[in-house]
């Protein structure tokens, strides 16, 4: 391979949890070196960081809901991910968007699918605005109108205003489509396409919303045709799937353990897990209590 060709990279998991170790040693093993505009420096002008792993890569998570489907040692833990999943999929953080409050943020994942505004320039607030677009409701109901069409799918890139954002969305398109089962039955699989985005501290979080966001879309098929809707499989593609050289010191006992012992149902969770279960349950009941509990993102 050139070296100035990024790798392309296939991986294949049962899980969430498989999937995710084979693509981080894949990347470990197999990525470029490159740097990344979040890359710290001296005084001097010089890079402190390591560069990056980066490849393009493509993962396929054949049973996204098949158990174990929490990693235990993805950065975080139950609760991040409870809130994580809340924010994309119900919206629960969308009240912290604030273009104009530089402590706020410019736009949340739910935002975009469920609230799109076709027009909307962060740098001009006066600009004309057409009315928003929930993606999620188009996509539901054309599965449900044509369970065949190859056009039901959702954005997140507004070029009126993410080419001025220090922090666009990685997250680009989400396409989804229905085939029919071995049982004649609804088959929901959905492909997610990210510009950019870290495999090690963000992938496992990120696939786990996107999953469930498919479940729920899904459900509301089943619940409007009236017929059986399953989760079928999840790819997951990106442009740029890295590693940040900034905690290569962190990443490494991981990549060490995996290599040891190949066996990633030793280092993962059933997510009706009585623990896992509890801290499910107390991120939620604190977020009745507190909207702004946990920031996440």
């Amino acid at each position: 391979m050139k070296k100035s060709n990024i790798p392309c990279l296939f991986i294949k998991g049962n899980t969430l949890p498989e999937a995710w170790e084979k693509a981080i040693v894949e990347i470990w093993q197999k990525g470029v070196e490159l740097r990344t505009e979040y890359d710290k420096k001296n005084n001097a002008g010089e890079f402190i960081d390591p560069p990056s792993k980066d490849a393009t890569v493509m993962i396929e998570v054949t049973e996204p809901f098949a158990e174990p489907r929490i990693h235990k040692n993805f950065p975080g833990g139950p609760a991040e991910l409870e809130i994580y999943r809340q924010e994309v999929i119900k919206g629960i953080h969308d009240h912290w968007v604030d273009p104009e409050d530089k402590d706020k943020w410019t736009y949340t994942y739910h935002g975009r699918l469920f609230k799109y505004i076709p027009t909307e320039d962060l740098e001009n607030p006066s600009s004309p605005k057409l009315n928003e677009i929930d993606q999620i409701e188009y996509v539901v109901n054309k599965l449900c109108e044509t369970h065949f069409t190859r056009r039901a799918q959702a954005i997140t890139w507004m070029p009126t205003a993410d080419t001025k954002l220090e922090d666009p969305p990685c997250l680009q398109r989400l396409w989804f489509r229905l085939l029919k089962g071995e049982k004649d039955e609804l088959v929901l699989n959905l492909n997610t396409h990210w510009r950019s985005r870290d495999a090690y501290k963000a992938w496992f979080m990120n696939a786990f919303a996107m999953t469930d966001l498919q479940k729920e879309i899904a459900e509301q098929i089943s619940e409007r045709i009236k017929k059986p809707v399953k989760v079928g499989r999840y790819v997951d593609i990106s442009d740029s799937l890295h590693i940040y050289g900034s905690y290569f010191t962190e990443f490494q006992p991981e990549y060490e353990k995996i290599i040891k012992d190949p066996d990633y149902t030793k280092r993962a969770f059933k997510s009706d897990h009585p623990a896992i279960k509890m801290m499910f349950e107390e991120a939620r009941e604190k977020l009745k209590s507190d909207p702004d509990f946990m920031l996440s993102k």
